[in-house]
């Protein structure tokens, strides 16, 4: 089949953007053609994808969004494909993964009744009525019960058009034999000695994923325990108000900005604590991540998979709202406790969950799709 997939922009850090590609890459090792239509490609080209650009001139990111929509939906009419698949919401999909959360109920509780005056929010909710209102074809991925809700409560979504999938955790991710030795290489790389407590944060959009509340939460331990934390952050996003930050708490040369990196896997090893204390957060795959590799979470329930953290006992969950106090005194105790039981039943979950075949089973759904559609032209004449 000939397939399209559709996305504002690839980077090779962002969690939907390497679920983007990994999709593409499971159809593409069956035996399909790939295209793909973005504004901007980050990173290594793929060599067995054909890459469509659409230049849109306008620095207001909503409208760059609009007009890459239009522009897209002209070229989809002209090129023939079996499948559009869409990791944003745009018009004319056939599929869309879900990886964002409902930006009406995002808006609804989180912005001033003035916000829904601008052209920001209508345009961006046009583009979600797109895909999920009553009436339409487009096929829903979503990757966490919570968005259904979501979606439903906010466009009476037909409930057939949603398929849920199970986590895609790659499995590099699992600690591997050698574990031990790897940690203690990234620890004398980075001088820790043992009795330094690496904390880690990983994602892009340092202000989503509450890097402030990480920075204060550090900030509040008690002095001694204080001097021996480091904060390492991973991810592609501009540091400089949470260094800012930092600095007026006195701990800015314990807070250390990496960038985004292809190697994370190795700090989920040498790490003590992932700290994942997010505004918003569709799933946060770094949560099983973290637990697959052996490390403790310390997370909160807005997060899609904050349940497996706590389901596997591998970790604290705060509930909501979040109270900033309440996440430094679980740090704090977190830090001052034995985290064996954390480390041993976040590997034992590792073991036997099914958290590894989002790719498999979001390329057999476009088969399908592809194939009810092929059966349907046929019919036609």
């Amino acid at each position: 089949m000939k397939l399209a997939f559709c996305l504002f922009r690839y980077f090779p850090f962002g969690g939907l953007e390497r679920d983007f590609l990994r999709i593409a890459h499971a159809c593409k090792n069956r035996g399909h053609e790939i295209h793909v239509y973005t504004m901007r490609w980050e990173g290594e080209p793929e060599p067995d994808f054909h890459l469509h650009f659409i230049a849109v001139d306008t620095k207001q990111n909503h409208k760059r969004c609009h007009l890459f929509a239009e522009k897209l939906e002209q070229q989809l009419k002209i090129h023939a494909y079996d499948v559009v698949i869409g990791f944003n919401k745009l018009p004319s999909l056939d599929i869309y993964y879900a990886a964002d959360v409902c930006y009406l109920a995002r808006i609804q509780q989180k912005s001033h009744f003035f916000y829904k005056l601008l052209p920001r929010y209508r345009q961006f909710a046009a583009l979600e009525k797109k895909v999920f209102a009553y009436g339409q074809q487009t096929q829903i991925l979503v990757i966490s019960p919570l968005q259904q809700a979501a979606y439903t409560q906010y466009y009476q979504t037909e409930l057939e058009r949603f398929h849920l999938l199970p986590p895609g955790i790659a499995k590099d991710r699992l600690a591997p034999s050698n574990a031990k030795h790897i940690r203690q290489s990234v620890r004398d790389i980075y001088q820790l000695s043992a009795n330094n407590k690496l904390l880690l944060m990983i994602g892009s959009g340092f202000k989503t994923k509450g890097l402030d509340r990480s920075i204060i939460g550090i900030a509040s331990l008690p002095k001694e325990l204080k001097q021996h934390c480091q904060l390492f952050v991973i991810g592609q996003d501009s540091p400089q108000r949470f260094q800012q930050l930092a600095k007026r708490l006195g701990i800015d040369d314990q807070i250390h900005f990496l960038g985004g990196r292809t190697d994370v896997a190795k700090f989920l090893l040498a790490a003590d604590l992932l700290l994942h204390p997010a505004y918003y957060e569709n799933t946060g795959t770094v949560l099983l991540e973290a637990l697959v590799s052996g490390l403790p979470v310390l997370t909160v329930d807005i997060c899609g998979y904050a349940h497996y953290v706590r389901d596997a006992q591998a970790g604290v969950v705060l509930s909501s709202p979040f109270q900033q106090d309440e996440f430094n005194a679980a740090l704090q105790k977190m830090l001052l406790s034995d985290s064996s039981l954390f480390q041993q039943n976040g590997l034992s979950f590792a073991k036997h969950a099914d958290i590894y075949h989002l790719p498999e089973k979001a390329a057999n759904l476009i088969e399908k799709v592809g194939k009810n559609r092929e059966s349907i032209s046929r019919k036609s004449y």
